[in-house]
């Protein structure tokens, strides 16, 4: 009888267990796409969808900077996002790239650093440290936002996984 009953109750607990997320059959971690890299990008969530922000490399030069000129040249830019919003700070990956969009060095930059000067408010600036100045044939911008990135399941099983935004750019990846 005892058997029977254990049987009987069996099914409803490992229910009750897949239900309240103690289960690790469900969670999966996916790492989004990388966007199309360019000075002016639509910046997109981890499923593709536009926020409704852009951001744009506004200009760019290589000179040492103020703080370090002992140095050498780096390279300074100036950015801007249209869109952003106080609540939101959707950031993106800015790589200094050589003639063939190899990245030489990316850094992230969110719109909160784009608090500029009072002619130009929503624009920032950042300084990119690169092993070879003189190669840098641009500076561009990655679509993906990088502003939240929820745990792995490795750390939280139980509301952990999902799609994460994609790693920032290496020296040497083709953008």
């Amino acid at each position: 009888m005892f058997p029977a009953r254990v049987l009987a109750v069996a099914p409803l607990a490992l229910v009750i267990l897949a239900l309240s997320g103690c289960s690790s059959w469900g969670c999966t971690d996916t790492t989004a796409e990388r966007g199309k890299a360019g000075v002016k990008v639509q910046i997109v969530d981890t499923d593709g969808q536009p926020l409704g922000v852009t951001a744009e490399v506004v200009d760019w030069t290589l000179e040492p900077h103020p703080q370090a000129p002992s140095e050498g040249d780096q390279v300074h830019f100036r950015f801007r996002f249209d869109g952003a919003d106080e609540y939101s700070d959707p950031a993106v990956d800015a790589c200094a790239v050589d003639k063939e969009r190899v990245a030489l060095g990316c850094q992230t930059v969110t719109s909160s650093q784009a608090f500029g000067p009072a002619d130009a408010p929503l624009t920032g600036d950042y300084w990119l440290d690169v092993e070879h100045p003189e190669k840098v044939g641009a500076v561009l911008l990655i679509p993906n936002d990088r502003s939240y990135d929820r745990r792995t399941c490795e750390v939280d099983i139980k509301d952990g996984g999902g799609t994460h935004p994609p790693r920032t750019p290496s020296k040497g990846d083709q953008l």
